[in-house]
């Protein structure tokens, strides 16, 4: 079987997506420095800030899934990298003019937040076209290592260029990577036809809620799903209290966070590097299940740091960053690649569309929890309900055909 390396089409995807995914980077961390520094936003228009971009995952999802499955991918994909880069150079240019607001900000995440939904949805679409179903694994492998790159290099590379450059203006490093993504994906020669769902009737409700009908109907996809959405849900409190419970209780100081997290990208990376292989050492259903219970047990030594030992804190806080991240896209590329193997292609566009609702929708409503909890009995007990909670979200594989999964051979089956 002849290796990605040589596929010239999946490579200027993959160029694609490296590019994209490192500018990313800068927005995700420059659109809050720029609302904080810049505007001096409060603790509640940040919360609003991350809030909407959930909000827009629930509301844009349908939609784009009807969209994925009807019409040809790289139109889309190009149109939503234009499209970003547009709306990602208001921030410069509005700061430039001095017309920049609040309100300004919380719009772009908006239209930016919309347009990765589809993005997301659409390329998880089209690489089955791609590339085959026997190369899928590899295909996510490879991109999981971009994703991953991007973790380890974005946070640096963010810090430098808003150093010298501004955040505004540093946001416009990513509109220009996004525009360089547009004209690799414009350069792919495969030729392409449009969904399979092309000459199903208008778009309805029933149409856009058929990847949720097929999803519940399918015991493996199902318990998927239902991880999916109770993990996530519960990595919101840590998303809303890591930082705080490193800063507030344990007293690190930035230089040694700053170290925990580089552990956390340089596992992730090894993960991603180890991902397009595990599966040949391992039962399917043993990697998936190994891969997202090892994320949730490791996320049990956080709460279980000391707060007055800032050396065994950063100890506790590093380890659960080294043991659990490299769990994290072992099992997502697997989980992904078992996805687009067991879903049609007519209704895949809409199946992605629930997972990013899931992702990206109930992670913020955790944050939210989280918040109101450590509001209530402090940030270390709302850090232990969260590790509990994602420990209970393997249980929908643990008891599910999942665990059973032999083989890849079922990533490669034939529709």
């Amino acid at each position: 079987m002849a290796s990605l390396w040589r596929h010239g089409d999946f490579l200027k995807l993959w160029s694609a997506m490296t590019i994209s995914e490192v500018g990313s980077r800068v927005t995700r961390e420059g659109l809050p420095y720029t609302a904080v520094a810049l505007l001096g936003a409060s603790p509640a228009a940040m919360g609003l800030l991350t809030a909407v971009q959930g909000m827009t995952a629930f509301i844009v999802g349908p939609v784009a899934g009807v969209l994925v499955d009807r019409y040809r991918h790289r139109p889309l994909l190009i149109g939503m990298d234009l499209g970003r880069a547009a709306v990602l150079g208001l921030v410069p240019w509005a700061a430039w003019t001095g017309n920049l607001s609040f309100a300004l900000l919380l719009g772009v995440a908006v239209a930016a937040g919309a347009m990765t939904v589809l993005f997301d949805v659409a390329y998880q679409a089209h690489l089955p076209r791609l590339v085959g179903k026997e190369h899928l694994l590899e295909g996510n492998s490879k991109l999981a290592i971009s994703f991953a790159t991007a973790e380890v290099l974005g946070p640096g590379i963010t810090g430098i260029l808003i150093q010298l450059l501004t955040a505004p203006r540093a946001i416009l490093i990513d509109a220009l990577s996004f525009v360089v993504s547009a004209v690799f994906i414009g350069w792919i020669r495969r030729p392409e036809k449009a969904g399979s769902a092309e000459h199903e009737e208008a778009p309805t409700l029933a149409a856009a809620a058929a990847g949720f009908q097929f999803v519940r109907g399918q015991p493996v996809l199902r318990a998927l799903a239902l991880r999916t959405g109770t993990v996530f849900y519960f990595w919101g409190y840590f998303a809303a209290l890591y930082m705080f419970f490193a800063v507030r209780e344990l007293k690190l100081q930035p230089a040694v966070i700053g170290v925990v997290v580089a552990l956390g990208g340089v596992s992730n990376l090894a993960g991603s590097l180890l991902s397009g292989h595990v599966s040949r050492w391992f039962r399917l259903g043993t990697v998936l299940t190994g891969a997202s219970l090892l994320p949730a047990l490791a996320a049990v030594l956080i709460p279980l740091a000391p707060s007055d030992n800032w050396l065994l804190a950063a100890a506790a806080l590093g380890a659960s960053q080294l043991l659990g991240d490299i769990g994290f896209p072992i099992y997502s590329v697997h989980e992904l690649t078992l996805r687009q193997s067991l879903t049609p292609p007519g209704i895949l566009g809409r199946v992605n569309a629930l997972w990013q609702m899931l992702m990206k929708g109930l992670l913020p409503l955790g944050a939210l929890s989280g918040g109101a909890i450590a509001g209530a009995y402090g940030a270390r007990a709302a850090l232990v309900v969260s590790a509990v909670g994602a420990i209970s979200a393997n249980f929908w594989l643990f008891f599910s055909p999942v665990r059973q999964l032999q083989g890849v051979n079922i990533l490669q089956r034939e529709d």
